[in-house]
């Protein structure tokens, strides 16, 4: 066993998947994961769609979105609504299903906790990436997603498209490109990554596939996987989807775009378990990390006067002068 890896991202998986403990479709599902990266199942709550279409009908208004009206153009642009499970009790009952936590946590080895939501009306048309740029953790891979349908979704809508097998190919980083990001805008995270995936598609000669999903399937993929939206061809199509991100306990969560591990400077997040209300602390071979990481001012971020001047300056208001 390799425990600083996920279980079903270990290449020794085959050799112990026997011994999981796996329900049949569990079995299955672990060993889609471990193949493609990703796993299709129908979402394990047998209340889904009444929970969809409420959902749908409390954030509808917030994107313009007439739902009497099927003819309606939809809105463009990347349209998404993050965290709606702090005022939304059904967006937090899909984040914290427990049958959904409990299947990641034995597929993974570690207890897992969902961290994000993110709520669509339409197909986002994203290029395509790897969570493991935007959320990643130390050890790597323990961190996946959860795709849930709100809708039956046809090839016009903009379905997820994904790409089997990129999830065993190596995390692209900062370092791998030889670049630093430390003083950069925070706009565009995945942009100077993308050149390479593509180029590792086109090497690989892979092709995408796309999700057209029933309402109620769930798509789960592995951190590393390469995922995106698919183009729009008829805009009076909605794509609505919820996902939730999973991280899985005793691990340092950071985000690796603007990082730089060696020299220490890791770009670490504060995480919240939505399940329980507690945050998470950032942990290394079972220790906190300040423990084990260099002191300030490596890690230390600027005092809150600071960010908040720095803000009020970049919206045009003057600075105090004398």
């Amino acid at each position: 066993m390799l425990p600083g890896l996920p279980l079903i991202e270990s290449p020794l998986f085959p050799s112990f998947v026997a011994d999981m403990d796996l329900s049949e479709s569990e079995r299955t599902v672990a060993e889609d994961l471990y193949r493609r990266g990703y796993a299709v199942i129908d979402f394990p709550d047998p209340t889904i769609a009444e929970r969809i279409d409420r959902i749908k009908n409390r954030l509808a208004p917030m994107f313009a979105i007439n739902m009497e009206d099927p003819d309606a153009v939809m809105p463009e642009g990347d349209l998404r609504i993050q965290d709606a499970w702090q005022q939304d009790e059904d967006v937090r009952a899909i984040a914290c299903n427990t049958q959904m936590i409990d299947l990641l946590s034995k597929l993974y080895g570690r207890p897992a906790f969902p961290f994000q939501t993110l709520n669509f009306p339409v197909g986002t048309q994203q290029h395509m990436h790897s969570d493991s740029i935007h959320f990643s953790s130390l050890p790597e891979r323990f961190m996946c997603g959860v795709w849930l349908a709100m809708e039956d979704i046809g090839p016009e809508s903009g379905p997820l498209i994904y790409y089997p097998g990129s999830h065993k190919w190596p995390i692209v980083s900062n370092e791998m490109l030889q670049i630093s990001r430390e003083n950069e805008p925070r706009n565009a995270p995945q942009a100077p990554y993308e050149p390479i995936w593509r180029s590792l598609i086109e090497q690989a000669g892979i092709e995408g596939e796309t999700f057209h999903a029933r309402k109620g399937q769930a798509l789960i993929w592995l951190a590393n996987l390469l995922h995106g939206g698919s183009t729009r061809t008829d805009l009076r199509r909605t794509r609505w989807s919820q996902v939730t991100h999973y991280y899985f306990e005793g691990c340092t969560y950071y985000t690796p775009a603007y990082s730089e591990p060696a020299p220490g400077r890791i770009d670490t997040r504060h995480i919240l378990n939505i399940a329980t209300g507690d945050m998470m602390p950032n942990m290394v071979l079972g220790k906190v990390v300040p423990e084990l990481m260099p002191p300030e001012p490596i890690l230390q971020k600027k005092p809150l006067w600071r960010r908040l001047r720095r803000r009020l300056i970049g919206k045009g208001r003057p600075r105090k002068t004398g």
